[in-house]
C-alpha cells in the first residue's frame, strides 16, 4: 500500500439520529474511527470529498490519513452504507492501523498486456475467474492491485495464483488450492441460418400459380365432359 490518501475531517457529538440527519443535509457523512485498542472516534467527513475517493478503484485497499482538529489518524476504510433507495452514502467506518496491523483485504486484479497474447490476437477471449482476491499480511505490504501479465499466453492457457508474486508476507485467505484467476478462451461461434435469395422466393411463387391455374381448367374440363355424357343419356330415353 504505497499510496496513502489524505482526508479532512471533524469530530462530532454522538447525541441521537437527528444529529446524523442534520450533518447528511448539511452535505457531511457521519462516520466512526476504531481498532488498535484505542477508543472508537465518532466523526464527520465532507460528501464530495469522500464520494471522490469512492469512485477511484480498490477505495477499500487504500489507506487513508484522517485529519482531526490538528490530530491526524492512520485508517483503512472497512464498511459503507448506502441508502437503499437514493444509494447515498450513510455511514463509513475506519479501520485504524499502524505499520504492525495485519489485515484481511480483498485486492482487485487487473490484466496488463493483451496486446502480447498469441490467444487474444486470434480471437480468443479473457475469461475472469476472480475480479478480486482477498490477501491477508501487514498493512504496509499489502498490495492496491495485481496485476496478472498475459504476454505470451495462447488460447487454452490459464493463470493461477501460484503464478502471481505477493510481498513478502502476503497470503492469500485460500490455501488448499492453486485457483485459477483467468483463462484464454476460444472465441464463440454463433450458426446463421441461411436466407434463401429472393429470386428463388419468386420462382416458387411462379409455381404455386401455375399449379392453381391447372386446377381450374381441369375442373372446367371435368364439367364440360359431365354435360356430354348427360346429353348422350336424354336421346336414350327418348327412345323409351
Amino acid at each position: 500500500m504505497a499510496q496513502i490518501i489524505t482526508i479532512k475531517g471533524d469530530k462530532r457529538e454522538v447525541s441521537s439520529k437527528d444529529s446524523a440527519h442534520l450533518l447528511r443535509n448539511k452535505g457531511s457523512v457521519p462516520a466512526i474511527i476504531y481498532g488498535d485498542k484505542t477508543d472508537p472516534v465518532p466523526i464527520a467527513l465532507n460528501l464530495l470529498d469522500l464520494e471522490k475517493e469512492i469512485k477511484k478503484q480498490g477505495f477499500f485497499s487504500k489507506q487513508l490519513q484522517i485529519e482531526i482538529n490538528g490530530s491526524t489518524e492512520r485508517v483503512l476504510p472497512r464498511e459503507i452504507q448506502f441508502h437503499p433507495v437514493n444509494q447515498k452514502i450513510l455511514h463509513i467506518d475506519f479501520l485504524r492501523i499502524s505499520d504492525t496491523t495485519k489485515i484481511n483485504v480483498s485486492v482487485g486484479v487487473i490484466f496488463l498486456n493483451e496486446e502480447e497474447s498469441p490467444g487474444l490476437k486470434r480471437g480468443g477471449v479473457i475469461n475472469i475467474v476472480k475480479r478480486e482476491i482477498e490477501l491477508i499480511g501487514p498493512v504496509v505490504k499489502i498490495p492496491e492491485k495485481i496485476e496478472v501479465d498475459l504476454t505470451g499466453l495462447d488460447i487454452g492457457d490459464s493463470v493461477h495464483i501460484g503464478g502471481i508474486k505477493l510481498p513478502e508476507g502476503v497470503t492469500p485467505t485460500i490455501t488448499d488450492r492453486d485457483f485459477t484467476i483467468a483463462s484464454i478462451a476460444a472465441p464463440t461461434v454463433v450458426e446463421e441460418v441461411e436466407e434463401k435469395p429472393e429470386e428463388e422466393e419468386g420462382e416458387e411463387e411462379d409455381g404455386e400459380e401455375k399449379a392453381e391455374g391447372t386446377t381450374e381448367e381441369e375442373s372446367e374440363g371435368d364439367k364440360e365432359d359431365s354435360g356430354k355424357k348427360e346429353e348422350q343419356k336424354k336421346p336414350e330415353e327418348n327412345k323409351k
